[in-house]
């Protein structure tokens, strides 16, 4: 029984310390420092892949990719160091069909100049591939990976191993002799690229996420906004299927075989769009259908992109409508691209910029669908709260 307390007694005077609160709890033993480091990590990995994707977008359009006929992970790794290499390699790439038919003209010379441009696609793959796992294998080791993420900083390296095969797959089916392949399957050089984008989109999403703790981010998605997010859905979707398609597009040179717009050589739709049999193989092998197509999904993404925009001018949050306004402006830049690097008959720099441009449109759609997943909310003086 406690004893009698005098009046003159200061409040709490005699009273054990109650403990303090703990705040953070989520975050508990997870290094601030560590999360940046990753994010650094994540972010270099990203631009690394981006330029992955611009050396395969030169390669492709120098008709560079069939230059190197074998796949060596490891010992390819080199290059040719003498003459009597060079010549080796060299005897090996006229024995396809491609140099049969179409580069029968080349010395050796002109073979170098295509060869360096595969060479360097592999070897920054190859490097990727080393960042990603030293990166991780380092922050596994020092336990700088926050709670459950260690599968999702994982994912992007083991899917980068699946691109590896995936680009030899797509190399060997137009390393032939007598099949009369001139270039690689488009379809193939379609799941190559779109695995690619995936890989972009996790580092990128990843990215995001980590620049909050996690605390922060269940108490911005109590104010999620389910109605932007199906609209980045949407766009996501659109945006990835336009992304295969201009791959289909590079992958048979479409893009040069109807170069008017808006009208397609004279007439709303191309002549001879089903002239190829079966009627299936149109869909990745004929120039007209799948410019026809890609133009159509090109204006799809456009209208979604208004109406996503017009909805997000209903947000509370100052963000959501400024990240919403980007991805508008950058869609319609892109469309502007498209149809320059269509009219000037593609030349390199503006098929390149056009890529590139594809990157900036993919990254803006998601930074807009973690914003209306994971909103973040603006004081009275619009400063993050």
């Amino acid at each position: 029984m406690s004893s009698k307390r005098s009046i003159f007694e200061e409040v709490g005077e005699g009273e054990t310390a109650r403990p303090t609160a703990q705040t953070g709890l989520i975050d508990r033993g997870r290094s601030p420092g560590g999360r940046r480091a990753i994010r650094v990590w994540l972010a270099v990995l990203f631009l690394m892949v981006v330029a992955m994707i611009a050396v395969g977008g030169a390669t492709r359009l120098t008709d560079s990719g069939l230059s190197i006929t074998e796949w060596k992970p490891i010992t390819g790794a080199l290059p040719p160091l003498s003459e009597a290499d060079w010549q080796a390699e060299f005897e090996r790439y006229k024995a396809i069909d491609q140099f049969q038919i179409t580069n029968n003209w080349m010395e050796l010379d002109d073979f170098k100049s295509i060869y360096w441009w595969e060479w360097g696609h592999r070897q920054l793959g190859r490097m990727v591939g080393l960042v990603w796992a030293v990166g991780f294998l380092a922050f596994l080791a020092l336990r700088k990976i926050p709670a459950g993420w260690t599968g999702r900083l994982a994912l992007p390296g083991i899917l980068g191993g699946v691109q590896g095969a995936i680009g030899w797959w797509m190399v060997s089916s137009g390393v032939t002799q007598g099949e009369g392949m001139v270039s690689v399957a488009s379809y193939r050089l379609a799941t190559h690229l779109g695995l690619a984008f995936v890989i972009l989109g996790i580092l990128a999403w990843d990215w995001m996420l980590l620049t909050r703790d996690d605390r922060a981010l269940m108490q911005s998605r109590r104010l999620r906004e389910p109605s932007l997010s199906g609209w980045t859905t949407a766009l996501v979707i659109v945006a990835f299927v336009q992304i295969l398609l201009g791959a289909l597009v590079a992958g048979i040179d479409a893009g040069r075989s109807f170069t008017d717009w808006p009208l397609m050589g004279g007439s709303l739709f191309p002549e001879g769009a089903f002239e190829i049999t079966p009627v299936w193989r149109n869909l990745f092998e004929n120039a007209g259908l799948v410019q026809f197509i890609h133009r159509v999904v090109a204006y799809l993404l456009l209208l979604l992109t208004v109406l996503a925009f017009a909805s997000s001018r209903r947000s509370a949050h100052p963000r959501t409508r400024h990240v919403f306004a980007t991805v508008l402006v950058l869609v319609l830049l892109q469309a502007l691209l498209g149809i320059m690097t269509l009219l000037y008959i593609v030349p390199l720099h503006l098929a390149l910029t056009h890529q590139l441009g594809a990157v900036i449109v993919f990254t803006a759609i998601l930074r807009a669908r973690v914003q209306a997943r994971y909103p973040v909310t603006a004081s009275i003086r619009g400063t993050p709260a």
